[in-house]
C-alpha cells in the first residue's frame, strides 16, 4: 500500500487520472473497475479534460461499475448507470455497450450476481480499480461485517451508508440493499487506487492504513494487496501517525 498525501482534491484528480490515462495509451482496450459517489467526480471531469484534448481515448475500454442499488433501473435519475452516464461517459468516446453496471432490477438477483462475476472474468479482469471509503470504512457497498465477502452479492446497506447518501434522494425513498463486487471481486484488481478527502474520512482512513486488517473495516484489506495506492487529501490524512 503506497499513501499519497496531497494539498487538495483536484491535485489528487490530476495524479488519480494521469494513471487511467497511461494506462489506456498503453492498453487501448483496458478493462477500468469504477466508482461512484461525489470523490471520485474531481478525477472524472479530469479525464473529460484529457479526452476533449486529445490525449486519451475510451474508444475500446471496457467498464465496470462497482455496485448499484436494488431497484432502481439505469435510467432512474439516483442509479449508478446514470451516475456514470452523466459524470464521465456522455462525455468522452466510451461504447456504451462497453459500460457494465449491475443490473439492479434484474428478475433473478443472484443470477445476476454471478453474471458479474463472469463478465469480468472473460475481459481478463479488472486494471485498475477506482474506489472511495464510507465512513464507516467500506468500500463499494461492503460495509463492516464479521467477515469479508467474496464475489459480488446483495447487501443490506449500513444505517450510516443510508445516512450519507440519503441526500442524493430528493424524489423518493433511498433504497436499502444493493448489488456490491464482494472484497474478493475487487482484492483481483490488478492496481487499485482509493481517494478519500474531506475531515470526515480521516477515521476510517486512520483504520484502515494503521488498523489490523479486518472486515470491521472493510478497506483495511488493502493493506495486502500487491500494488494499492492511497490518495489523500490534508484533512483526510490528518489522524495519520
Amino acid at each position: 500500500m503506497r499513501v499519497v498525501i496531497l494539498e487538495n482534491a483536484s491535485d489528487i484528480a490530476v495524479q488519480a487520472g494521469n494513471i487511467f490515462v497511461e494506462l489506456l495509451t498503453d492498453k487501448p482496450n483496458a478493462v477500468l473497475g469504477l466508482a461512484t459517489g461525489a470523490t471520485p467526480v474531481p478525477t472524472y471531469k479530469y479525464l473529460i479534460d484529457c479526452y476533449k484534448q486529445g490525449k486519451v481515448s475510451f474508444k475500446d475500454a471496457v467498464s465496470f461499475n462497482l455496485d448499484e442499488y436494488v431497484g432502481l433501473d439505469r435510467n432512474n435519475v439516483n442509479s449508478y448507470y446514470y451516475f456514470m452516464m452523466e459524470n464521465l461517459f456522455n462525455h468522452v468516446d466510451m461504447r456504451k455497450d462497453k459500460v457494465h453496471v449491475p443490473n439492479g432490477v434484474a428478475e433473478n438477483l443472484e443470477e445476476e450476481c454471478a453474471r458479474y462475476d463472469a463478465m469480468i472474468e472473460e475481459h481478463g479482469g479488472i486494471d485498475v480499480q477506482l474506489l472511495g471509503i464510507g465512513t464507516n470504512g467500506h468500500i463499494g457497498f461492503n460495509e463492516p461485517s464479521d467477515a469479508f465477502s467474496d464475489g459480488t452479492y446483495i447487501t443490506d446497506l449500513a444505517q450510516s451508508t443510508i445516512e450519507s447518501n440519503k441526500i442524493y434522494f430528493t424524489n423518493g425513498d433511498m433504497p436499502t440493499k444493493a448489488i456490491t463486487m464482494g472484497i474478493g471481486s475487487i482484492m483481483k484488481a490488478k492496481k487499485i487506487i482509493l481517494i478519500a478527502t474531506g475531515i470526515s474520512k480521516a477515521k476510517a482512513i486512520k483504520a484502515m492504513i494503521e488498523g489490523e486488517v479486518t472486515p470491521a473495516c472493510p478497506a483495511s484489506i488493502l493493506q495486502k494487496h500487491d500494488d494499492a495506492v492511497i490518495f489523500l487529501d490534508k484533512d483526510a490524512a490528518s489522524l495519520l501517525a
